[in-house]
């Protein structure tokens, strides 16, 4: 908008606050029926025609879309529109192409055709990670040519701020969906094994519940709340107090495109816990701002989490690391520079 462009915002219908938070960027709104997680021929067909009628009533000269659903139907919709230059922004892989039993791998075959045809008139697509642009063009996906690596979503630096650290008792902190493959399984087991050692020790967790095939019943958390394994300080739209009120951040994660809660707690002056898997392993430079761990090994996470707690004297420099990559390679002014120029944005 600052360049001369006029600018619309589409998104699920959401709720009054964020629609307002919206609005006050002072760009146009229109919600559109998509509902991200059903898997529903009639659902994703009334996607597809509210977006096409979106396309065709108002022409947009560029349209960017991310997430799995919007690009897909999206860019499906934007065919009707000849002119219309659209660009993609994969944010990670997601569920399909996780592997797993007959029904993940028909919904992977599914999805790879739906994403081929969708992205066929695509002028660029845009990637987090080299892993998951790698995956795309091995599956024949999109041409190689179309292909752009930016590093992550970036984060405000100028938001998120640098933090000293609370001296008090070593506190863990991990913030995601209730989803199994955030690796929260191995967070409580990993806690469990840590507290048999050092019992003062807190380990937190934040987010909202998530209705997803993935999704953790709500039951088994307040179950691990009520044990005093975590303590389950519910959802939210600010994750700073929450960040400024740990020592260490851990992300678990089975994969990710770059976890945009990672990069904030880098900004927040923070050393990192996670997995060594696409888009997590972007985020740390091994025994420098944090360190990396197998997917799915409790025993290896809680050994690192013991790590911390025995090496306090390293948790500053981590955080001034962290810190200062977060500002060198994730900085989100960086990042919407790299965006606007793949797609001619002047």
């Amino acid at each position: 908008m600052q360049r001369g462009y006029e600018a619309t915002v589409l998104t699920a219908a959401p709720e009054a606050n964020i629609e307002a938070d919206i609005k006050a960027l002072d760009v146009d709104f229109q919600a559109y029926h998509v509902e991200r997680n059903a898997m529903s021929v009639r659902s994703d067909l009334r996607t597809l025609l509210e977006l096409r009628r979106y396309f065709v009533d108002s022409r947009p000269d560029i349209a960017l879309a991310y997430t799995v659903k919007p690009i897909i139907w999206g860019g499906i919709a934007s065919r009707h529109v000849r002119h219309t230059r659209f660009f993609a922004m994969i944010t990670g892989i997601g569920y399909a192409f996780q592997g797993g039993g007959l029904k993940r791998r028909l919904l992977s075959m599914l999805v790879t055709r739906l994403y081929r045809y969708a992205l066929r008139r695509a002028e660029g697509v845009i990637f987090q990670n080299p892993e998951n642009r790698d995956l795309f063009i091995r599956k024949k996906i999109v041409d190689p040519q179309k292909c752009h690596v930016v590093n992550g979503s970036g984060v405000n630096t100028k938001h998120f701020k640098e933090h000293s650290f609370v001296d008090e008792e070593p506190r863990f902190l991990l913030i995601a969906r209730l989803l199994g493959e955030k690796g929260i399984r191995e967070y409580i087991a990993a806690a469990e094994i840590v507290k048999q050692v050092y019992p003062r020790t807190q380990f937190d967790l934040v987010g909202p519940e998530d209705p997803s095939t993935d999704g953790i019943p709500f039951s088994e958390v307040e179950s691990w709340h009520k044990s005093g394994v975590i303590k389950y300080r519910g959802p939210t739209s600010d994750p700073r107090p929450f960040l400024r009120e740990c020592h260490i951040y851990v992300l678990p994660s089975y994969h990710e495109g770059v976890p945009r809660t990672v990069l904030e707690a880098m900004c927040t002056g923070r050393p990192i816990l996670t997995t060594d898997v696409v888009g997590c392993r972007e985020t740390v430079i091994d025994g420098q701002n944090g360190w990396l761990v197998p997917k799915a090994d409790a025993q290896a996470l809680a050994e690192r989490m013991l790590w911390f707690i025995e090496h306090r004297e390293q948790w500053q420099a981590m955080g001034e690391a962290s810190r200062k990559l977060a500002e060198e390679r994730f900085d989100v002014v960086k990042v919407n520079e790299q965006m606007l120029k793949i797609m001619g944005i002047t």
